[in-house]
């Protein structure tokens, strides 16, 4: 198996997860073009992708969703609540203030009243116009016989100007398919298994990843305000492990964030601290992975050195797990491909 991390941050997040017969996009966090150069830059072939996996609904991890999916023409998967969600915020929507609401009303009952004279007149000309001038306009009138000689016909007759091409559906997708957190499914020859993780999204999730030839296991965990106990079961014996290292606690409490933001990012429904993390890997994890990922890192509340000395640490006291090898994902350009 083979993963390549092609971004990982705040403006954008997207992963190859590749089997010998099977390759997969988990999240398209950047534009179609950009998600095109990564994938070239990392030596990936897009037209070779057989789906895309969504964690969660959030900008950073679907910017290019729906322009990717129709352009490859390839599946995507996701959760029903996320897909809603999804649909509901790239869904154009019109809003008003009351005093625009009043004109809207000012201007619908201006129409009717028009409509009524329009209409009223039309029936007083027509009452004019009966008798015997009526009946001569009526023998002169061309026969449908007539105008079909002319070359013209019904179409012709109704309308010159073309129409107007409407608008793409923004939340078309070629293909949607439905999985649900906890509920094993395959891929080609890859095993997937979503888990429940703590984010302020609609239903979001990480993914274990596995092949059934190979028996390598690769899981993906990002975006999640803490490490419940589910979370820590589904990250054991994987062989690859793509982990969030968001913030560093001191640079976001004197950072450039709004207080808002800072609450929401120290939440349990945030993202994960380096020192949180620290404490994963030195209490829960397993120390089964060749290589651990440290991922989505801010580029505002965080220093790539404050990650990697963060986890190296809490490692290094652990005899046993020295052989780990450490990698930091970047925002700016795509990991070289971490292959088993």
């Amino acid at each position: 198996m083979r993963m390549t991390v092609l971004a990982s941050g705040s403006k954008g997040n997207s992963t190859v997860v590749a089997s010998a017969n099977t390759r997969l996009l988990i999240d398209a966090g950047l534009s179609c073009r950009e998600l095109l150069k990564r994938m070239a830059l990392a030596g990936e072939d897009p037209a070779a992708l057989d789906a895309i996996l969504i964690t969660h609904e959030h900008q950073d991890h679907v910017a290019g969703l729906a322009t990717l999916a129709r352009r490859l023409r390839i599946p995507v998967f996701i959760t029903e609540p996320t897909h809603r969600e999804w649909v509901r915020i790239v869904t154009p929507r019109t809003t008003m203030t009351y005093a625009q609401w009043l004109d809207h009303l000012a201007q619908e009952r201006a129409q009717t009243d028009e409509r009524a004279q329009k209409a009223e007149l039309a029936q007083r000309d027509a009452e004019a116009a009966s008798g015997p001038v009526a009946t001569a306009q009526l023998d002169a009138a061309p026969s449908e016989s007539q105008v079909s000689d002319t070359g013209l016909n019904s179409d012709d007759l109704e309308e010159d100007a073309p129409a107007t091409a409407p608008k793409p559906d923004p939340a078309y997708l070629p293909s949607v398919q439905y999985f649900h957190s906890g509920t094993n499914f395959c891929i080609g020859d890859i095993s997937i298994t979503p888990f429940t993780i703590p984010h302020d999204a609609a239903d979001p999730c990480g993914f274990v990843f596995e092949s059934r030839s190979e028996s390598v296991r690769m899981a993906v965990a990002t975006d999640l305000g803490y490490m419940p106990p589910n979370v820590k079961s589904a990250l054991r014996r994987v062989d690859v492990l793509l982990l969030e290292s968001n913030h560093d606690l001191e640079m976001l409490r004197d950072g450039p964030y709004p207080w808002a933001v800072k609450q929401r990012v120290l939440s349990r429904v945030g993202h994960l601290s380096n020192h949180a993390t620290a404490e994963f890997l030195a209490r829960d994890y397993d120390g089964t992975a060749t290589c651990i990922v440290l991922g989505h890192l801010s580029e505002a509340n965080n220093a790539p050195e404050l990650a990697l000395i963060s986890a190296e640490q809490a490692l290094g006291g652990r005899m046993t797990l020295l052989g780990n090898r450490i990698l930091l994902a970047q925002q700016s350009s795509p990991l070289g491909p971490i292959s088993l």
